[in-house]
């Protein structure tokens, strides 16, 4: 398997997450989660790193960063030598730590910043022994961890002087009241159908809307063997929205605001197209319909059983799939 892309630029946002060697605990005790924050705090200021969320689980760590020097491998690698340092000293053992390289993925700032971070602090609430626990449950527990950026989120008062909360809550209304009682209601909602962010990264490294890819490919991946880089033949792939919709309006007659508000067969079909043949994911489309993306994908769940019944709808698909296949990108 070819290794993820390694893309740094400044400015750049990053989920980064680290899993302990053998997925043994990084973390033994409430003391080596102080030090790790130290370390990390140190760390922030030398590199001028700013950190917008993070969660520190038993044998794993997340952390949302954006690098305004383009210099994540610099920080990470002083922040994991030190803490590693740090741990085997306390704990009188030698080796590795992590097991392999950190993992970071490359976020578009201005689609998926506020979805990164309900994901990140849903971590607490994500491993099995709360899978079967009721809503309630599993939203008091989350609520209530103390290792992760959320409680400053929620509270003003409990803040820690690690993140910067004010870019993230600006998309809730801002950092007030009323934009972190917005920021709980919607992780809270969360919690029953969490936001759709693995399936929306391409090549394991790049997360983000079809310009934030197109960007990336035309900026850093031209010129470069897409055999060995399986990021660049996706993005190449992922087809432009303003295409597929343009393909639509000429086809049906519909622009998008007609879409938005039909609210039947033709926005299902619109909704299915550009899942699968535009590379968008649930969200993308749910911002550019303005509805949440469980909507969306309930609208796509029914558009089959409806086309089995609608033979016009189906030759309306196969006839948009045929001139998309030989569309150039």
């Amino acid at each position: 398997m070819a290794r993820p892309l390694r893309i740094q630029y400044p400015g750049a946002v990053y989920h980064v997450t680290c899993r302990g060697n053998e997925r043994r605990n990084i973390f033994r005790e409430d003391d080596d989660r102080r030090a790790f924050l130290n370390i990390l705090s140190r760390a922030l200021n030398i590199y001028s790193v700013t950190l917008h969320a993070y969660v520190l689980m038993d044998n794993h760590f997340h952390l949302l960063v954006e690098t305004p020097l383009g210099n994540l491998s610099e920080f990470m690698r002083h922040f994991n030598i030190t803490y590693t340092g740090y741990f085997n000293r306390r704990h009188q053992r030698v080796g590795h730590l992590y097991q392999g390289r950190y993992k970071s993925i490359l976020v578009d700032k201005e689609a998926y910043l506020s979805v990164v971070s309900r994901y990140l602090h849903l971590n607490p609430v994500r491993f099995r022994g709360l899978a079967r626990s009721s809503g309630k449950h599993r939203a008091g527990y989350l609520l209530h961890y103390p290792w992760s950026s959320l409680p400053g989120y929620l509270d003003k008062g409990r803040r820690d002087g690690l993140v910067d909360y004010s870019l993230i809550l600006a998309d809730y209304g801002g950092d007030n009241r009323k934009g972190r009682a917005a920021y709980r209601q919607q992780l809270l909602a969360d919690i029953d159908e969490e936001p759709d962010v693995r399936s929306a990264v391409f090549g394991q490294s790049i997360l983000g809307g079809e310009a934030f890819l197109e960007w990336v490919r035309e900026t850093f991946l031209a010129g470069r063997e897409t055999g060995e880089r399986p990021a660049a033949g996706k993005i190449k792939h992922h087809r432009q929205k303003e295409q597929i919709l343009a393909l639509l309006e000429e086809e049906t007659g519909k622009d998008l605001d007609a879409l938005k508000t039909g609210k039947g067969s033709l926005r299902r079909l619109a909704m299915d197209l550009l899942y699968r043949h535009g590379g968008l994911k649930g969200p993308e489309i749910g911002a550019l319909f303005d509805v949440g993306y469980s909507t969306v994908s309930q609208e796509r769940k029914r558009l089959q059983p409806g086309m089995e019944k609608d033979h016009k709808l189906q030759k309306l698909m196969r006839r948009l799939e045929d001139r998309l296949s030989t569309m150039k990108i």
